[in-house]
């Protein structure tokens, strides 16, 4: 397989343990248990208010849970890649300005920017404002910055929800290809995403008996 993709990252590992996490003073999840390694997908689904997003910020070392704990080895800080409902960019900037900063933030050589940006279709949007893109082309520029940012763990917040069937073609190709050196993706979502191997954790189950218990 001819890889676009930085992949000098250390391999990730994340373990769960007994997480109780709460919003508003409403526990979402209580005791939960996971672990995810080199080369896997979890895949996160629930309905709306089940607490995904917030298992997500937990895990990349936003918020602490309330209880159990969340590691990520070897480094959370160095090794995590977080894409959530803002793209992380700037309106005032083209979108190859934008990765070629985050490319030069993430240290990864600006030869790799131009093959990323085939990969995910943004190349011909190259000198176009970010402010002007449609939700579909922000996203596909938002995996391009991902996919340059040399992480061993990547955190996805619905990554398909503004995408068409091609992108989201292309974002599966991309995480196949990710998880094949080794990297770990972590991602909740309310469509089907059906990624080889993928392991589910649905916490509908988790949120009723979060409810019951509080």
């Amino acid at each position: 397989m001819t890889t676009t993709l930085p992949s000098s990252f250390d391999p990730a590992r994340v373990r769960a343990s007994d997480v109780t996490l709460s919003r508003g003073g409403r526990t979402l999840v209580k005791a939960l248990a996971f672990e995810a390694a080199p080369e896997d997908a979890l895949v996160i689904t629930g309905p709306n208010g089940s607490g995904k997003t917030t298992l997500l910020r937990a895990i990349a070392g936003f918020i602490r849970p309330d209880a159990g704990s969340i590691d990520v080895e070897p480094s959370q800080k160095t090794q995590i890649a977080f894409l959530g409902h803002a793209e992380g960019l700037k309106p005032g900037e083209t979108v190859g300005e934008a990765l070629r900063f985050w490319a030069g933030l993430y240290g990864v050589a600006e030869s790799a920017v131009e093959p990323v940006m085939r990969r995910m279709a943004v190349a011909h949007l190259a000198g176009r404002l970010c402010g002007t893109l449609s939700a579909g082309q922000r996203r596909r520029t938002a995996i391009a910055r991902l996919a340059l940012s040399n992480a061993g763990l990547w955190i996805l917040d619905e990554p398909t929800a503004p995408l068409d069937a091609r992108s989201r073609e292309r974002l599966a190709e991309l995480i196949a290809e990710y998880r094949a050196s080794g990297g770990v993706v972590i991602a909740t979502t309310h469509a089907e995403l059906d990624w080889p191997d993928q392991t589910s954790l649905d916490l509908t189950e988790t949120a009723a008996t979060a409810r019951a218990a509080s």
